[in-house]
């Protein structure tokens, strides 16, 4: 089964969409190690590429939820993660 990482960005330069809860519970996890990758392979290209569909499919799963208030904090508290993720990221 291939990891998160890949099912982000597959060989291919293709993106696959996250869906599930699980998949952005996962997805975040592999996106930490993405950007923390010494891999020559991942690019800085790559990693802004990872994280900016990882937000953008974690928006349009936040809205889709927005009305149903158990789902609706679990996609909050990883938007609270990942805000944290980017800040550290911002002070390098």
């Amino acid at each position: 089964m291939p990891s998160q990482k890949e099912n982000m960005i597959d060989k291919n330069a293709q993106r696959v969409h996250l869906e599930t809860f699980e998949d952005f519970d996962n997805g975040l996890s592999d996106l930490i190690d993405l950007w923390s990758s010494a891999d020559k392979k991942v690019t800085q290209k790559i990693k802004e590429s990872a994280l900016a569909n990882y937000k953008e499919d974690l928006e349009e799963a936040t809205l889709q939820w927005a009305e149903n208030k158990a789902k609706s904090k679990k996609y909050a508290a990883i938007a609270e993660e990942l805000a944290e993720f980017e800040e550290a990221l911002n002070q390098g």
